[in-house]
């Protein structure tokens, strides 16, 4: 049985049928799904047992309403790895690392493209649009290929190359923009008005946030229901940190989890884009936009963004923080954590390592609770940001 009901405002609390294709409310927030949470409680965690390991093994609690709808690459369920070397030389006893790099397309982004198509699919809309930074533009494409929907796309001209092919190669058209994310907003926008395509821009439809909500109920299952102390995650639009701190609250209520005790929301920026700090620090509902955002972790080189009350909410709800680190900080934690766990983790999820070892060195951090990062995409997808040197042998040369 699936327990989605209707949308709703978190901002002015207005409901809108699930039925009619929506972006946002009409005072401009975004939209959530919601869902019969008493009714729900019929779902047991016994019902998880024999079932597929992706996503939509909580497809209860995901907007899809009939199942044939679904569109599947096999995202979800992805490893939860112990940093078993990088705990004892930080002085963690319980330090792990959720891998979103294995999911199809090599990152996070499957999820909320995954939710997004299918759920699109369903509504019977058959052209989108978005901008992207590139591996959500990837992903989209990828999703809305294999649903026989047409994706249009603008991403920043210096978004990494390998994301640029992803879309192409999927059939998307795809525009390049001199310019930020935000400006390939602004032009998808207009574009979306003029050619009447549905616009899935993070946060400008709500399905999105329902796929990376998944993430949530994953570490509370392979944490077998007990949720870690910390949970560390790469803030750009805020999907991510958004739909976790949904998901916690959603197995709260139907009583998958005992809500005395609820992961710390960390969440983590780039001192050349960090727009969600600065709002945090200052004590701020909403971030204001930052001007010339620059940092090398394109995921997370969002000057503003449309949750960003939501993202804020759940940082202080969860009694959490957020923190800047710098770009040569994280080339730095990607060989670290290559070399020391043989992980090559995406930028942004090698933020969350700078921001461990400042939260360790401030003591804001128990060195014998739990903590978890998120690495929300594959590192090779990211290849050029880092130059080696290499020796190179004649054919007859020896070592």
């Amino acid at each position: 049985m699936n327990y989605f009901t209707h949308l709703y405002c978190p901002k002015c609390s207005n409901t809108y049928e699930k039925e009619k294709p929506v972006n946002l409310c009409k005072c401009g927030s975004p939209l959530l799904a919601e869902y019969d949470l008493e009714k729900a409680k019929n779902f047991v965690k016994e019902s998880l047992q024999g079932r597929e390991n992706n996503m939509w093994r909580y497809r209860e609690l995901l907007p899809v309403v009939i199942p044939e709808n679904i569109i599947s690459l096999g995202e979800g369920f992805t490893p939860i790895f112990p940093f078993q070397r990088l705990g004892k030389m930080l002085g963690l006893e319980n330090l792990f690392c959720k891998d979103e790099g294995l999911n199809p397309t090599g990152s996070f982004k499957a999820r909320g493209a995954a939710a997004g198509i299918s759920r699109i699919r369903e509504l019977g809309i058959k052209e989108i649009a978005m901008p992207t930074a590139g591996n959500a533009g990837g992903a989209w494409a990828s999703y809305g290929a294999r649903a026989g929907i047409k994706t249009h796309i603008a991403m920043p001209v210096d978004a990494p190359e390998i994301t640029k092919t992803e879309c192409v190669v999927a059939g998307a058209e795809v525009y390049l923009v001199r310019g930020n994310i935000a400006d390939a907003g602004k032009i998808i926008g207009e574009g979306a008005k003029k050619y009447d395509w549905f616009e899935v821009s993070t946060l400008k439809e709500p399905y999105r946030i329902e796929g990376k909500k998944t993430m949530g109920f994953e570490i509370l299952e392979q944490m077998n229901w007990d949720p870690p102390d910390y949970i560390f995650y790469p803030t750009g639009g805020g999907v991510g940190i958004i739909g976790i701190w949904k998901a916690i609250k959603e197995m709260e209520e139907i009583g998958w989890i005992d809500g005395k005790k609820k992961p710390k929301m960390v969440s983590v920026q780039a001192e050349g884009c960090a727009p969600i700090v600065r709002a945090f620090e200052q004590g701020e509902k909403f971030a204001t936009e930052w001007s010339e955002p620059e940092t090398i972790a394109a995921g997370i080189r969002v000057p503003k963004a449309l949750g960003d009350f939501l993202v804020l909410e759940a940082i202080r709800d969860s009694g959490g923080t957020a923190l800047a680190v710098s770009d040569g900080e994280i080339k730095k934690a990607i060989e670290q954590i290559a070399r020391l766990e043989g992980m090559f983790i995406c930028p942004e999820g090698a933020a969350n390592v700078v921001a461990l070892e400042k939260l360790i060195d401030k003591g804001w951090l128990n060195p014998g609770e739990k903590v978890l990062l998120l690495n929300t995409g594959a590192g090779i997808k990211y290849s050029q940001i880092l130059n080696y040197d290499f020796a190179i042998l004649e054919k007859n040369d020896r070592l």
